[in-house]
């Protein structure tokens, strides 16, 4: 039972290991826009997967859904920052930015709370609790459709100049916005002159040796210094 236990409360990382794994490759054949829709789609399948698992008397629909939970936040951690970060004006990005970490946060502490005994980890409201992640992802569900795609992404990965105008006017009314164009197109030509690693090449690279290390210190440590515990 205590395997069974450890295996349903690790697979989330396993999935969120997977999910941020192909969030680059998905980005760039799908856009940012429809990867965080679908996204969407597989927390909600998710969530109702747990949250029927009582009825279904099936634990092993906790593990499924827990692993599916775990791919759509390893997919959501950097498609969210990327998402938010280019459709915000320049003088809002860093702004924008910080407040996926604040929501991050904010969930966190919701679901500690929520998950109380006098709350919803009763012994007969556990299922709405593992249900409920699947509330914000059915409300970005429904607004995201009145979002544009990412400006950035319809003018590098597409080509699309029109499109890219178009949802700049969108997201940030009319006016001239011929500079932040500018230096995107000053950004896709610096990348074709880049080349991008993958994982293995990253960590053989040794002029990213020490900034590795420092990454993974600092992530290990986050983990070790009894935050989970407490």
């Amino acid at each position: 039972l205590l395997f069974l236990w450890s295996i349903t409360v690790s697979i989330f990382g396993i999935g969120g290991l997977l999910g941020s794994s192909g969030s680059r490759y998905l980005t760039v054949k799908f856009g940012k826009k429809k990867c965080l829709l679908c996204n969407n789609v597989l927390m909600i399948v998710a969530a109702s997967i747990m949250g029927c698992s009582k009825i279904a008397q099936s634990f092993e629909m906790i593990l499924i859904g827990r692993f599916m939970c775990g791919v759509s936040a390893g997919l959501c951690a950097p498609l969210q920052h990327q998402y938010v970060g280019e459709i915000s004006p320049k003088k809002l990005r860093g702004f924008a930015n910080s407040t996926s970490s604040f929501f991050w946060s904010l969930g966190k502490a919701i679901g500690q709370i929520s998950g109380q005994r006098e709350l919803l980890g009763s012994q007969s409201l556990w299922p709405m609790l593992m249900a409920s992640c699947g509330f914000p992802a059915l409300v970005q569900l429904v607004a995201l459709p009145f979002f544009p795609e990412s400006p950035p992404y319809l003018l590098m990965h597409k080509g699309d100049q029109e499109g890219c105008k178009k949802a700049i006017r969108q997201l940030w009314g009319e006016g001239q916005h011929q500079a932040e164009i500018d230096d995107i197109m000053k950004e896709k030509a610096t990348m074709k002159n880049t080349k991008i690693l993958s994982v293995l090449e990253l960590v053989k690279e040794p002029a990213f040796r020490w900034q590795l290390y420092m990454i993974v210190i600092l992530t290990a440590t986050i983990q070790l210094c009894g935050i989970n515990a407490v």
